[in-house]
């Protein structure tokens, strides 16, 4: 079963020299941290605030020539994590289509808020996370953010 995922916030995690984008189900308020990149952090981080740099990075790049080609991102869905890596889909429809394309997450993320798609994730895999729920429960709204991003 899919749960409908939004995103909650960007943190840095200084243990492992890397961000956090905190995924959040609006019913139930499930949470799933997804461990990403600088760079990738920063795209959420710009998609979030409605920032629009003066010239396309790489996810809005990847957006306009979707927008061009007239493909649309119909969902992401959140699949799957294995060995510490998360796993994750965009399903599109292009040409009367519809193709499952494989990413990473934060980039899958970056794209739907760019198109404003809605963002799923599989419920298996909200409950292999649920350990980290009550650590980020207790983190206070200062906690949220950079910054840098």
């Amino acid at each position: 079963m899919l749960v409908q995922m939004k995103v909650q916030g960007l943190m840095f995690d200084p243990s492992q020299n890397a961000y956090i984008v905190v995924m959040r189900e609006e019913e139930h308020k499930e949470v799933l941290p997804i461990w990403i990149g600088r760079s990738e952090a920063n795209a959420i981080g710009l998609a979030v605030e409605g920032i629009f740099p003066p010239r396309p990075l790489t996810h809005d790049l990847i957006s306009n020539v979707m927008d061009k080609l007239n493909a649309k991102i119909i969902s992401i869905v959140l699949t799957d994590l294995k060995d510490a890596t998360y796993y994750s889909k965009i399903h599109l429809s292009f040409n009367d289509r519809e193709l499952t394309l494989d990413a990473r997450p934060s980039d899958a993320i970056a794209l739907a808020l760019r198109s404003n798609a809605p963002i799923f994730a599989n419920d298996t895999l909200v409950k292999k996370s649920e350990d980290m729920s009550q650590w980020l429960e207790q983190l206070r709204p200062e906690d949220f953010g950079d910054d840098d991003t």
